[in-house]
């Protein structure tokens, strides 16, 4: 489904996007403008555009008299959210899933650590009501429901640390959460033991019991590698 307000060149991303991180057309792949144009239907000012998106992502490089290049995977903008989302919709899931999942576990303790030195009131209000928000969606298979509250939750930690770096990974998170959630690799209902640390995060965090946070969320971040283990392996 092309993203809502993106036009034309939306639609063309939302094919090419996923197709070029799927492999289907592996780095040093040369692309046609006009060629891509005539098959999606499309001006070439609208391919030209999307284009200009997959190059801003590091995707791919134009040359003049070569055409369009797909670049190196290690070149790739691997912290664009929409790369990330292409990347979980494809075959790289599993991998793409615990690299995200390995980042988390090394930024989300120590953001819990500093935000329970720097969080103001509201922020600690925040992530209390995120907490109670995820323990009433816990159960009955209301999975949409405890992301907004998960996704919102991790947000707050990220921006309460004070670290401006921290803070941008934001976009990150929510989309590992996103896609644990929309390509089934969670529970029916979320593991227990989890909800209740997020609570016991928030707590912590408004109480600035910093080495508490910071264990806490580590019990997190071990407990949701230790779920990709059972369901993506």
């Amino acid at each position: 489904m092309t993203t809502p307000g993106r036009g034309l060149h939306g639609r063309v991303l939302d094919t090419l996007g996923p197709a070029i991180t799927a492999g289907e057309y592996p780095p040093g792949s040369v692309l046609r403008t006009d060629e891509l144009a005539q098959h999606f239907e499309v001006s070439r000012s609208v391919m030209r555009e999307a284009v200009r998106v997959l190059e801003s992502m590091h995707l791919v490089e134009s040359r003049r008299r070569v055409g369009v290049t797909v670049r190196p995977r290690a070149e790739w903008n691997v912290y664009d959210p929409q790369v990330i989302r292409w990347r979980l919709a494809g075959a790289d899931r599993p991998y793409q899933l615990r690299s995200l999942t390995v980042l988390r576990s090394a930024i989300e303790p120590v953001a819990a650590g500093l935000a329970a030195r720097n969080a103001t009131s509201g922020q600690c209000a925040e992530l209390t009501e995120c907490a109670l928000g995820m323990v009433a969606n816990s159960r009955g298979h209301q999975l949409e429901g405890y992301l907004i509250h998960d996704v919102a939750f991790h947000r707050t930690i990220l921006t309460a640390s004070g670290n401006e770096m921290f803070a941008r990974l934001g976009d990150v998170v929510a989309e590992v959460l996103s896609g644990r959630t929309h390509h089934d690799v969670m529970f029916e209902d979320p593991d227990p033991a989890a909800v209740t640390l997020h609570v016991q995060v928030a707590e912590a965090v408004r109480e600035g019991d910093a080495a508490r946070a910071e264990r806490l969320t580590r019990e997190i971040t071990v407990g949701a590698l230790h779920e990709l283990d059972i369901l993506a392996p």
